[in-house]
């Protein structure tokens, strides 16, 4: 299956699934989160029916970040985020801060459209994670936890070398470490 197709696929399941969704992947997201105590976390700002991290984020004891993207082709930063901090609309639609100081986090909640039992996620096809994590986990230990529906697992993801793979995935079914 090529990306485009399984992209497209994992699209319509994550959309069924947002309508339907009833559990409490929070609860699941903070006991992941509780791992690694205050250490500075990355999340994102959902967007169309991506599940939402943001209570998880509130929660966290330690500096939270939200991804910025700088342009195409270049790694994510991540300005500091609490929930009264000012936003504009960034790229694609995502809520960004409006300023902010840059964070490097050591763990990041990563959106994905579909993720396999090995840990490999398939984005929107712009490499925007992949650089970042390619690039973080070259300076420092980096911890990715995928944030999904249990409905956008596909049994196996295409994957191209320069993908980087997941060290958990929580869904509202529990946390799932990776087989690799």
């Amino acid at each position: 299956m090529t990306k485009d197709a399984a992209r497209c696929a994992a699209f319509a399941a994550r959309k069924a699934a947002h309508a339907a969704y009833s559990g409490d992947a929070t609860a699941h997201l903070r006991a992941a989160l509780a791992r690694f105590g205050d250490a500075p976390l990355a999340g994102y700002m959902p967007i169309r029916t991506e599940i939402d991290p943001l209570p998880s984020m509130a929660a966290h004891p330690g500096p939270v970040g939200v991804p910025v993207i700088l342009g195409p082709g270049q790694p994510l930063i991540f300005r500091t985020w609490r929930p009264d901090t000012p936003m504009i609309v960034g790229p694609f639609g995502a809520l960004i801060p409006e300023t902010g100081a840059e964070i490097t986090p050591r763990v990041l909640i990563v959106p994905l459209v579909a993720f396999d039992r090995r840990g490999f996620r398939l984005g929107y096809g712009g490499g925007f994670y992949d650089r970042t994590l390619e690039r973080l986990r070259a300076q420092a230990p980096v911890t990715a936890i995928g944030f999904a529906y249990a409905a956008q697992e596909l049994p196996e993801v295409p994957v191209e070398p320069t993908d980087q793979p997941l060290d958990l995935i929580v869904t509202e079914r529990g946390i799932l470490t990776p087989a690799r």
